[in-house]
């Protein structure tokens, strides 16, 4: 009488087990590439949210230190900006025509963009009142509209 085989034997597991493996040593990177170039999108776009608030505050006179709620909630990517805003929301700096809002990575920011020179997300003004962007964080994370370095 024949015995019919139930299950896998060990070198199928074991092949199972070495091909998991590799899969994992592809996938961890570049989902950790994945997780930075999607802060700087993050990053980006909170900093973004302050050039309304930037415009309405010299639009209405407030470019004063202290004279404008830039209403800006913090964020755990990014620890310091330029200008400083308080904690009840105004700005620490008085605000320029041709000013910047400046972002440094830091706190829960991926690794690779706290490394040892901070990263950083830069919003320009000219005194035209035109916008740009820019970031010190490598090319390969910079969103398309925020070219890096």
């Amino acid at each position: 009488m024949k015995s019919v085989q139930k299950g896998f034997t060990l070198i199928e597991l074991m092949i199972v087990v070495a091909i998991i493996g590799i899969l994992a040593a592809i996938a961890i990177p570049q989902y950790q590439n994945y997780i930075a170039k999607s802060q700087v999108s993050r990053a980006m776009a909170e900093l973004g949210a302050l050039k309304t608030a930037y415009e309405d505050c010299l639009n209405n006179g407030k470019s004063a230190a202290g004279a404008c709620a830039m209403g800006w909630t913090a964020s755990n990517i990014l620890t310091q900006t330029t200008p400083g805003i308080k904690a009840d929301g105004t700005n620490t700096a008085a605000l320029a025509e041709d000013g910047t809002i400046v972002g440094t990575f830091s706190g829960n920011a991926a690794e690779t963009l706290k490394a040892t020179t901070a990263k950083t997300v830069t919003w320009t003004r000219t005194a035209a009142g035109a916008w740009s962007c820019a970031t010190t964080a490598p090319t390969k994370y910079a969103p398309s509209g925020c070219p890096g370095v």
